[in-house]
């Protein structure tokens, strides 16, 4: 675990959706910024006078290249004074303070069972880092399905990325699911993300679960994987908010 603080340069921003960003930040004091996949890094950003009311932690969403450089996505909070400071404060070129890497939300080793990444919103950040890095380094592992439940659309993270990955991944499945859509457009599944779950795994086979996103998301999933039978050592969180 790495306690030294680095000066970052966000060298890019770009508008992903209505209220989320995706960050680039460059860490020159390093060759390349060396992390596992699912890892995080937490900033400290001038918003309080005490330090642990200033630090704001978010999983790095790319995937370990061998560059000083990784990429953040964040959601703007309404009154959240973190992502007010990153969405109104920071350009490209300013400075971020940041630690990191930190966190062992990371593959399991070996993996042996099907993988169920479950998210909501930027919780994808994790899964999209580990996704790609088995796929770069043509990684041996079980099954993947990838359950990203967002309210709309035009929330989806990603999507033409991830679903470039599915087709070019054996094995790997992605699941979008949405709660509130009702154009009439989307065929793809709706509703919440645990009742994909629930039915992929009727046959209640050996599985592992790795879950990221809001709090309620996740004491859901808890509940719900139990009451199927699973172990809770064969579930593994990040909480967000």
């Amino acid at each position: 675990m790495s306690e030294q603080w680095y000066t970052g340069v966000v060298t890019k921003i770009v508008n992903e959706t209505h209220n989320t960003r995706r960050y680039w930040i460059r860490v020159p004091e390093k060759a390349a910024f060396e992390f596992k996949p699912g890892q995080f890094v937490t900033l400290d950003l001038p918003i309080h006078e005490k330090k642990n009311k200033r630090w704001r932690s978010y999983s790095i969403a790319s995937h370990p290249n061998g560059s000083p450089e990784i990429e953040l996505v964040i959601v703007l909070l309404e009154g959240g004074a973190g992502t007010t400071y990153l969405f109104n404060e920071v350009r490209e070129g300013s400075e971020l303070l940041l630690q990191g890497p930190l966190g062992k939300f990371t593959l399991p080793e070996p993996m042996e069972k099907d993988l169920f990444l479950i998210c909501t919103g930027t919780g994808i950040a994790p899964f999209r880092s580990m996704v790609h890095h088995l796929h770069l380094h043509q990684l041996p592992h079980p099954n993947i399905y990838l359950i990203f439940g967002v309210r709309y659309e035009k929330d989806i993270l990603y999507k033409e990325e991830m679903r470039q990955l599915e087709a070019e991944m054996p094995g790997f499945h992605y699941l979008p699911t949405l709660s509130r859509e009702d154009s009439g457009l989307w065929t793809g599944r709706k509703g919440y993300v645990h009742s994909v779950y629930e039915e992929l795994l009727a046959d209640r086979r050996p599985a592992n679960f790795f879950l990221c996103g809001w709090k309620a998301m996740i004491d859901e999933a808890k509940q719900k994987i139990t009451a199927m039978g699973y172990d809770r050592h064969d579930i593994h969180l990040e909480l967000y908010g």
